[in-house]
């Protein structure tokens, strides 16, 4: 009998769990327990050395939520990485969340259906 399975996790992904923006814990709200689509979302994933807002692994999905601390440099060189790894990166801005959450939803529901079907037609 095998033990129980450990992921390989990023050493401060607990910690920005426990720190979680409010913008973060909204939409966490929405996408724990499968309630998006019956897609299964983790919550400060870790891809390489990186930590991800979301990640929806059976769909190769990432979902980041910038705030005003989010430099656009490192940004981009943190995008090129997860891309290389094979991931489509969705970018929103908190206000996004607060003011257009249907809308956040809708755009990652649709970006979940669509990279599942294109797996299925491949």
């Amino acid at each position: 009998m095998q033990g129980p399975v450990r992921r390989k996790t990023n050493p401060y992904a607990a910690r920005l769990r426990k720190e979680a923006t409010e913008a973060e814990s909204r939409l966490w709200a929405h996408l724990r327990n499968r309630q998006l689509g019956g897609f299964k979302f983790r919550f400060q994933a870790s891809i390489g050395p990186y930590s991800v807002d979301f990640l929806c692994t059976e769909t190769a999905l990432v979902v980041e939520v910038d705030g005003s601390q989010h430099n656009e440099d490192v940004d981009r060189v943190r995008t090129r990485f997860i891309e290389a790894e094979g991931h489509r990166v969705l970018r929103f801005w908190n206000n996004e969340v607060f003011e257009n959450l249907d809308g956040v939803l809708l755009t990652i529901k649709a970006a979940c259906e669509a990279r599942t079907w294109r797996e299925v037609e491949e």
